[in-house]
């Protein structure tokens, strides 16, 4: 499938901006964009029972940062679910007026497992799943999440989220619950219809759009599905459809978030993000509302007149982390580095070296190096110099060489790199990102300076992809007083120009002799 095939096209604004709809009268928070601003139909909502509604806090892009920071991350959503009922009765409810609520209870619906786990594998793979439970005045309610918001594809970082919330109403004075759950959905039905014709003003570098109702068929006794697409200056852009659905005394709302960003962009920008098109959104919480509404209607028949109990919140559930592959010790260097044994040590005089492999997965990696920790300097100084190539070879499941692999690789280097590109962080000092050109198919470099850890140094690296095969050249060292520990701040670093030359002229020589090896040599 064409990874962008289900998400709107990153620079074509939606067709009909300038729209927005949020029936719970509170919108999503913007993070680091303009202030959030409310509207609502002129009158207020309609008539009914008034019932507090949790808001959305969309992709929180700050979080992103902590992906440059550490290896990985998430975006991540935030669900309010305090109640602030606005209704006539402003303290505790009598239990008198709670003629209508039934005296027995039961263990409330699982929600988790009323969504089989082929669809939310489909939908949110590898997701993260949380469920919790709370009771309240109005009503008692039962959630479940799905979500994963990194997830690899190809060249590209996909977010997916799948939220559910199941609400059974209780009786009030004269009304059943079910009168009060058929009370409350058509609000929130008439909202969503207003929504979708609603103007608010909206700020120059801001766009939405909010589709008009869908009906929903065999979704309980009633059900709605819509869409909205958000797009705010140049940090944030999403999109996500949800459905809402009443079965007995009981409403359903799911809502389904997807979208994607390559690898190599900027981050904290929507630079090259697509988002989930209007027809898959509706198609999907369509589909979702569905199952839901069979698993409450199963509970029901369970148990029949019956007020849920909620459970103790659970704790999250996430997927078993694999274990991270330890490296062996290789008897002789591979072939490609006892070709280039030579002109590494002219980098590394007399050197100490290594060889090891590692396999990760599809990613047969091997590391070769070169060490000298005591080199003399100038005026009696110690100096330290190293060079270490690390070769990762991309095979698919088959077994066969894999440049999709690599590609995708090399774009998440890139990508975290260029982030990083021209800050500082700690002792860690990282210079601009320089394409380089004439060596494999895509390669680019970069300086670093650490004055952290056991050792100060410098380091030039060249990042390379070609066919299969990623390279990183690193060309590392540092000069100090003899006397001076290897991390004195009195350490001078590499300069950048003699770093960035030597780790060149290593990857060309290398790269050379790959292009010479025998495929998988």
């Amino acid at each position: 499938m064409n990874p962008g095939s289900e998400y709107e096209p990153p620079t074509t604004p939606h067709p009909v901006p300038g729209r927005r709809f949020e029936p719970q009268g509170t919108p999503p928070t913007v993070p680091y964009g303009p202030p959030a601003q409310q509207w609502g139909p002129p009158s207020g909502p309609p008539a009914g029972p008034s019932r507090g509604r949790p808001s959305w806090v969309m992709p929180v892009l700050a979080a992103a940062l902590v992906v440059v920071v550490a290896a990985g991350g998430v975006g991540a959503y935030l669900l309010l679910s305090g109640k602030s009922p606005a209704g006539t009765a402003t303290g505790p409810t009598s239990s008198a007026a709670r003629s209508a609520v039934p005296a027995a209870a039961a263990a409330g619906p699982d929600v988790c497992s009323m969504l089989p786990k082929e669809e939310a594998e489909r939908l949110v793979p590898g997701a993260t799943v949380a469920k919790s439970s709370r009771d309240s005045d109005y009503t008692v309610s039962f959630t479940c999440n799905w979500q994963n918001q990194r997830i690899s594809y190809g060249e590209f970082w996909r977010t997916r989220e799948i939220d559910v919330r199941i609400e059974q109403h209780k009786g009030e004075g004269a009304k059943t619950g079910r009168s009060m759950a058929q009370n409350a959905y058509e609000i929130d039905y008439r909202g969503a219809k207003y929504g979708a014709t609603a103007k608010p003003s909206l700020d120059p570098d801001e766009k939405e759009y909010v589709s008009p109702v869908k009906d929903v068929t065999g979704a309980g006794e009633g059900a709605f599905a819509q869409y909205t697409w958000r797009r705010a200056g140049k940090l944030l852009w999403y999109s996500y459809g949800q459905a809402q659905a009443r079965v007995g005394d009981m409403t359903i709302e799911v809502k389904f978030q997807a979208g994607q960003q390559r690898k190599d962009a900027q981050i904290l920008s929507n630079e090259s993000t697509r988002s989930i098109t209007e027809e898959n959104a509706l198609r999907e919480v369509s589909g979702l509302a569905a199952h839901f509404a069979k698993g409450v209607a199963a509970w029901q028949a369970q148990h029949p007149g019956v007020l849920a109990k909620p459970d103790q919140p659970a704790a999250t559930r996430t997927p078993t982390a694999r274990p991270t592959p330890s490296p062996t010790v290789l008897a002789a260097f591979p072939p490609a580095c006892q070709a280039v044994a030579e002109a590494a040590t002219r980098l590394v005089p007399e050197p100490t070296t290594r060889a090891r492999g590692t396999e990760a997965g599809n990613d047969d990696q091997t590391e070769c190096r070169w060490l000298n920790l005591a080199l003399p300097g100038a005026a009696g100084n110690v100096k330290i110099r190293s060079v270490l190539i690390t070769t990762h070879r991309f095979t698919n499941r088959a077994g066969a060489v894999d440049p999709g692999g690599a590609k995708a690789y090399y774009a998440g280097e890139y990508g975290g790199d260029k982030n990083s590109a021209g800050s500082v962080i700690g002792g860690i000092t990282w210079g601009k990102l320089l394409d380089v050109e004439g060596v494999g198919d895509q390669a680019y470099g970069q300086y670093v300076q650490t004055r952290q850890g056991e050792v100060s140094a410098s380091s030039g690296t060249v990042m390379v992809r070609t066919g299969a095969l990623v390279v990183r050249v690193d060309y590392s060292g540092a000069e100090r007083p003899k006397d001076e520990p290897a991390n004195s701040p009195k350490a001078q670093l590499m300069p950048e120009k003699e770093a960035q030359a030597g780790a060149l002229a290593l990857a060309r020589a290398y790269v050379a002799e790959l292009a010479k090896q025998p495929v998988g040599s």
